[in-house]
């Protein structure tokens, strides 16, 4: 007699896991929604901005394949259209330095956020400063509340936070930023109604 009750046991749980697996197929098919890590959430919570646009933003301003995974670098100048990554602090300061002697300001980005050393220099007091991950950060989240009008979509602040004056510019960055705010919400998660207390 126990025998067949243990059978009829193991053909409930097969039977269960497989509903389990039917219906939970969805779950497997869709990856899990990326978390900003803690520093873009504090700056971007100081600022009133949504987490995930900061992070968004940083991925598209200065990502790098490391370890197969894109992830926002620190230590990342853009020097007249070409970017210079840099394995620490200290060389991407000598680095920024030396960029500074021979480039105008105005077509110098750095750090995660690529904050411009020319269009925004009353941020800072020396350009090293932007290269430091979480000053970096708070300048890029301040230019995205900067940039957003209360009521309206998130997206069009990130497409000013590249080119204030819009157009196709600021259009294209804005799609190439909504891949990766897709990435972080999740597939199918409305990207237009962000709110600022996004983590």
């Amino acid at each position: 007699m126990a025998a067949p009750v243990a059978t009829q046991r193991r053909r409930a749980l097969w039977g269960a896991c497989a509903a389990l697996l039917a219906t939970g197929a969805s779950a497997f098919a869709t990856p899990p929604r990326e978390v900003p890590p803690p520093a873009y959430q504090l700056a971007a919570q100081r600022a009133d901005v949504p987490a995930a646009v900061l992070y968004a933003v940083a991925l598209q301003e200065s990502g790098t394949r490391l370890r197969g995974r894109l992830m926002p670098w620190p230590w990342t100048l853009n020097v007249a259209g070409k970017p210079y990554r840099y394995a620490t602090r200290a060389e991407a300061c000598a680095g920024l330095r030396q960029a500074l002697k021979r480039t105008s300001a105005t077509r110098i980005d750095a750090g995660l956020g690529q904050v411009n050393l020319g269009y925004h220099a009353q941020r800072y007091a020396q350009p090293c400063e932007l290269l430091d991950p979480y000053r970096n950060l708070a300048i890029a989240a301040e230019i995205l509340r900067e940039q957003h009008t209360p009521g309206e979509d998130w997206l069009l602040a990130i497409g000013r936070y590249h080119r204030p004056a819009g157009g196709a510019p600021a259009a294209r960055y804005r799609r190439s930023v909504h891949r990766h705010l897709t990435r972080v919400l999740g597939p199918g998660a409305p990207v237009t109604t962000l709110q600022a207390t996004t983590p």
